[in-house]
């Protein structure tokens, strides 16, 4: 096997290609402050998975300049971003960062659809080419199956709104594909007693351009919302339960925008849930959810966004017994499908099926029937994963168990 390296393939200007075109809020070379320790490969769950999976050695290939190399690297695909390595390093090296630069700045073309994705986000406004029709339909249609819940009209799903506390932002799959969740999430809202509403024009909080890496697009995604947080004169954005769409909108924020456009806080709708609850604006009883659960921790919102406690806290308070995965918090695994995996297509799919062995085994071991994760692509991820290594368990979201709970 011949290792050696040829100096006529190596590319000097290669790093400062990739620094240049960085998105990041921490200095754009800290790639180079590589140790070659190899902890990142140690700490990545799916390095023993696949062949060529090595983060140590994707960093030192841009580093030596290895273009030609790098951007034909299979790594680049199969990594999902998930940032456990950076965790683990001692000198912070952003690898899921420098994984998204090279995806989205040196001419390659994503696997599957996922490029597709961010063409119909950018045209259509959302990610499932939704109408503007479909959508106002399908919330004035929960609006009326909430209504006849609780029993009163005063229970709304409020579009437009000028003047709320926070503006809503919405999957497009709750839309097209899950509208029951609609009616379970404004039906905590009603009992909250939350002023807030949804926008006509800007809804989806979804973000495929942070998988791709086209700074552009995501941009434009940005200042969507943030027109919509100035349209509607409201003080915030709450995110629906979706792990990259949080991250995406609050520290997108931060990057694609400039601190007067960008300047409105971001929250997960889990952190609203947790904040009623610790003070005592909804009450619950978690006898109405009986069945053993258990938590899988996306790595965009625990790992990256902080929100750790928060979920865990809910399903303390509205479920009868909650078990832990280990390990857990930020040491938990990827799902196995994020960094745009599942919208890779038939060529990434063994990869991802294979990655979520290691989660099927966390499952099995706590034996809840539930597995709760406040993430979509968590959600599609750990479905196909408890399918196809025949699990006794199903998946749920966080408001799923909080609205079924809920005392009025």
């Amino acid at each position: 096997m011949n290792n050696s390296i040829l100096t006529d393939n190596l590319r000097p200007e290669f790093g400062r290609e990739i620094s240049d075109r960085f998105t990041t809020l921490q200095d754009k070379g800290d790639f180079s402050n590589c140790l070659t320790c190899g902890i990142c490969t140690a700490g990545c769950p799916f390095t023993d998975l696949h062949p060529d999976f090595d983060p140590r050695k994707f960093i030192r290939m841009c580093l030596l300049g290895l273009k030609d190399e790098v951007l034909q690297s299979s790594f680049i695909w199969k990594c999902t971003m998930c940032g456990r390595c950076t965790m683990l390093c001692p000198m912070n090296v952003d690898i899921a960062g420098l994984v998204r630069t090279i995806r989205g700045n040196f001419g390659l073309k994503s696997p599957g659809f996922l490029d597709d994705v961010v063409v119909s986000q950018i045209e259509t406004g959302n990610q499932m080419e939704i109408s503007a029709e479909d959508y106002l339909d399908t919330l004035e249609w929960m609006e009326e199956e909430l209504q006849e819940e609780v029993g009163t009209t005063d229970a709304k799903i409020p579009v437009d709104k000028l003047g709320a506390d926070f503006v809503f932002l919405w999957d497009p799959r709750e839309i097209k594909y899950y509208p029951q969740d609609i009616q379970s999430i404004a039906k905590i809202m009603y009992a909250a007693g939350a002023n807030w509403t949804c926008s006509s024009e800007c809804w989806d909080a979804t973000h495929y351009a942070y998988f791709n890496g086209d700074d552009k697009s995501s941009r434009i995604m940005l200042q969507r919302t943030a027109q919509q947080v100035k349209r509607l004169n409201v003080k915030y954005v709450v995110v629906t339960e979706c792990g990259h769409a949080t991250r995406a909108q609050r520290w997108g924020r931060k990057v694609w925008l400039d601190a007067n456009e960008g300047n409105y806080p971001v929250f997960s709708l889990v952190e609203k849930q947790a904040e009623w609850i610790a003070k005592g604006i909804i009450r619950l009883d978690p006898s109405r959810n009986p069945e053993p659960v258990t938590f899988h921790d996306p790595c965009n919102m625990v790992r990256k966004e902080g929100v750790v406690e928060e979920p865990r806290y809910c399903l303390n308070k509205s479920v009868v017994e909650f078990r832990e995965m280990w390990p857990n918090r930020e040491y938990n695994y990827c799902c196995g499908g994020g960094g745009g995996l599942l919208a890779m297509g038939k060529e990434i799919h063994p990869y991802r099926i294979a990655n979520g062995k290691l989660k099927a085994d966390q499952i099995k071991q706590t034996g809840a029937k539930i597995v709760i994760t406040p993430c979509h692509n968590c959600a599609d991820q750990l479905s196909d994963i408890i399918k196809h290594y025949k699990l006794d368990a199903k998946v749920k979201h966080v408001h799923h168990m909080v609205s079924n709970a809920l005392v009025f």
